[in-house]
């Protein structure tokens, strides 16, 4: 190995390591019975018996792999199944499945901007969206988090360009777990003649009436021209999925997009999971609203014990700490006391952000928030 390259690295990651930066993997065992506050299963259908089902008589019938691209074989008629079942959930005329939140971001916004173009992004937005706007090489400007009138200054200036203008935001931000006004976007979107593309994979089985996300919450049912989505988050499952109003958007990514065309399709199992994780999902009406319940009591309690918690009602309550070492001693206290939590730094946040990324899930009761203030109490007394 070359000796040069060797050196690099360690240095690297040294520095990393001084930080207190260094990202390591960790196990966790399927016998762990700490309370999960760390992922996305923010329903528990990962381990809902229906949706077990559907995946395990879908593996017997098409077996563990779709075994090619989707331009091959890979494309079967479950696939084409969950594309006009999410599309219709949300309000679209058409859906695209692809296999990671990650690579359909990149495709829609590394394929549809060109240079010459103008993205006006969200200051939060995540990084697999800014990743693709980055390689499309159109121009990229950024608008404070959330802050809508810098946005229609943005849009007033960009007005009498020839240009392609895309606005690109999230409905639930993954890190602070807020949301823009989307009514207000859409407005906008009227007045100015932008491409929209929404990414509502946080929001996706927490919100709406039937929990096809935050544009059902608002009122702005499929208002965005292009909404990206997961099966891996609320659904329970695995892959992702782009919903667009005209064709010409899907095929763009069918034939342009490499993330979709050279890689093994997403497997059948997840498939039909996330099928039968949209009929549970529509189905827990009530409940979503006891859920929203749950993220406002939460919210007051750590308010109460001394924290900044944001008044909202998504699922994902940050609680910032600020200096990484001092978040890690908290994180390590909750684990102890039986969460699984994990600590979010820099450069995912911003310096003297660092936070313990609170995710709310069905399932959760008045001991486990007891237990848990309980807990911050007592290290910070």
């Amino acid at each position: 190995m070359n000796r040069k390259l060797l050196q690099r690295m360690e240095k690297v990651l040294a520095q990393r390591e001084a930080d207190g930066l260094l990202r390591t993997l960790k196990v966790r065992s399927s016998t762990d019975a700490r309370i999960n506050l760390a992922d996305n299963d923010y329903l528990n259908l990962s381990h809902d018996s229906e949706v077990i089902a559907a995946a395990t008589s879908a593996v017997n019938k098409w077996g563990a792999s779709s075994s090619a691209s989707p331009l091959v074989t890979g494309y079967t008629s479950l696939h084409q199944e969950l594309e006009k079942t999410l599309a219709q959930w949300h309000g679209y005329a058409h859906g695209l499945i692809l296999n990671t939140g990650f690579s359909a971001n990149t495709a829609v916004l590394g394929g549809l901007p060109q240079k010459g173009d103008i993205v006006l992004a969200d200051k939060l937005i995540h990084a697999s969206m800014l990743e693709g706007i980055l390689s499309s090489e159109a121009t990229l400007r950024r608008f404070p988090h959330n802050d809508l009138d810098i946005l229609e200054s943005m849009l007033e200036e960009s007005k009498e360009t020839d240009a392609v203008v895309f606005v690109v935001t999230e409905s639930v931000y993954s890190m602070d777990g807020d949301c823009p006004d989307l009514s207000r976007i859409l407005k906008l979107k009227e007045r100015y003649n932008f491409c929209w593309a929404l990414d509502e994979a946080h929001a996706t089985g927490w919100h709406g009436q039937t929990g096809s996300g935050m544009q059902e919450e608002q009122g702005v049912r499929a208002a965005a021209d292009i909404v990206v989505g997961t099966l891996g988050k609320a659904l329970g499952s695995q892959g992702a999925y782009v919903l667009c109003h005209d064709v010409l958007i899907k095929n763009m990514i069918i034939n342009f997009a490499a993330e979709f065309i050279y890689s093994t399709y997403l497997n059948p199992g997840s498939v039909a999971a996330g099928l039968a994780a949209i009929t549970r999902t529509k189905n827990l009406a009530k409940e979503r609203t006891d859920l929203h319940q749950l993220s406002r009591d939460w919210r007051a309690a750590l308010r109460m014990a001394g924290f900044t918690a944001p008044d909202f009602h998504s699922p994902i309550i940050p609680l910032i700490i600020g200096e990484v070492k001092k978040t890690q001693h908290y994180a390590e206290a909750l684990r102890s006391a039986g969460f699984i939590v994990s600590v979010i730094r820099p450069p995912t946040v911003p310096v003297n952000t660092a936070r313990i990324r609170i995710s709310l899930r069905r399932g959760l009761d008045s001991t486990h928030l007891e237990k848990f203030i309980s807990t911050l109490k007592g290290v910070a007394s």
